[in-house]
Order: C-alpha cells, then structure tokens, then sequence
C-alpha cells in the first residue's frame, strides 16, 4: 500500500470519527430539549419583561403581539410614551386589524417637562391597561414603555401588580422598557436584558423611518 493509500485512507476515519462523534452529540442535545419539553405540562398566560438599555425592546414586543395575531389570536396594545403625533410602523400594520389600542398622548416626559400633566395621562392610559388587563377575549396585552411609568411614580406599582396577578388565567401580559422595577422582575416568568454595544444615534446619525420608528 502506497503512502497516498494510507493518507487517504487514515483521513477517512478521522472524518467518520469526527462524523459520529457529532451524532452523538446532536442525539445528546436532543434528549435534553426532548426531556424538557416533556417536562412543561403547565398551560398558562406568561407574563414577560423585555427591558434593558439596548435597542430593540418595543420591537420585540411589536413582533410577539404580531406573531400572535397571526395565530388568530386578539390583541391589546398600550403606549405610555409615543405621542399621538408620533408615526408608529408597527401600529402601521397592526391597526389593520382587530387590535385594542391606546397611546398616552403627552410624548416623551422630557418634551412635556409637566408632572401634572404626564401623571394624568398616565393614569388614564393605566386605566385603559387594567381594562384589558380584565379582558377575557384578549389572548395577549403590550404595555410597550411601562417601566418608566413606575420609576416617575405615575402609577402606583402594588396596583400593577394586583392587576397582573388578577387578570385572565391564559392572558399573556409584555412590559417593556428601561429600569424595570425589581418586584415586576421577580413576578415575570421571563425576563430578557437588552444591552447596548453601539448604537448609530451616539455617532450622530438621526433616527430613520422603518429602521428606528
């Protein structure tokens, strides 16, 4: 047997070893989702926190309400920062069907720069929250930028709370934005940080339509 024999030769094991071992690890990897999936019998609304300083978190919210919509499932949407001025793409989309939805109104709280008018209005936007919160037919609820809500102090937190705790046994319920509080944090069934790397407005590009809004 030649030496170019043999190399080719000793190459074809060293790939089929290579081959089976990664079989079994995919069967290994397999067994574990397998057993986990198994193992989630509960059925129930899920109560998620998208927060973070990165971007994305309304957009991750936006998706999962359409997601689902596509299902054929009811919607409820609430902003508590968008002004109604303010062109949302996604609500673009979303008016377009059966959706409940509700803006604030007041715009960013650094461009109102009046407490009194922005606890108003978060109140009524809480309000329009707990009724959809209370909603049977809703199968999931947005309350996309809630958290500031709660750090300003606008809306009592204990009431959030009792109101999550309280609502349909199979509603889904996301809360997104920065600095969530730590008892909504510890009552989520999941919670994801999203942390900025870089972020194009810092290096002065502006804001753009269908990527930012």
């Amino acid at each position: 047997m030649n030496e170019s024999h043999k190399g080719s030769e000793t190459e074809s094991q060293e790939a089929l070893t290579k081959e089976q071992k990664h079989i079994e690890r995919q069967k290994k990897i397999k067994a574990s989702v397998d057993q986990r999936v198994a193992q989630a019998t509960e059925e129930r609304g899920v109560f998620v926190v998208i927060t973070g300083n990165g971007k994305g978190k309304s957009t991750s919210g936006f998706g999962t309400v359409l997601r689902a919509i596509g299902h054929g499932q009811k919607a409820g949407v609430v902003q508590f920062i968008k002004g109604t001025k303010w062109e949302c793409g996604e609500m673009n989309i979303l008016k377009q069907f059966d959706v409940q939805h509700y803006v604030m109104g007041t715009g960013f709280t650094w461009e109102t720069q009046n407490t009194e008018t922005d606890t108003i209005a978060a109140k009524a936007a809480w309000q329009k929250s707990k009724e959809m919160l209370r909603d049977e037919n809703l199968d999931i609820v947005l309350l996309d930028e809630m958290t500031y809500m709660v750090k300003y102090g606008y809306i009592e937190l204990d009431d959030i709370i009792d109101a999550l705790n309280n609502r349909p046994k199979m509603q889904h319920v996301l809360i997104t934005g920065r600095a969530c509080h730590r008892r909504l944090v510890e009552l989520a069934d999941t919670v994801s940080e999203v942390q900025p790397i870089k972020h194009a407005f810092k290096a002065g590009v502006k804001a753009q339509k269908g990527l930012d809004w």
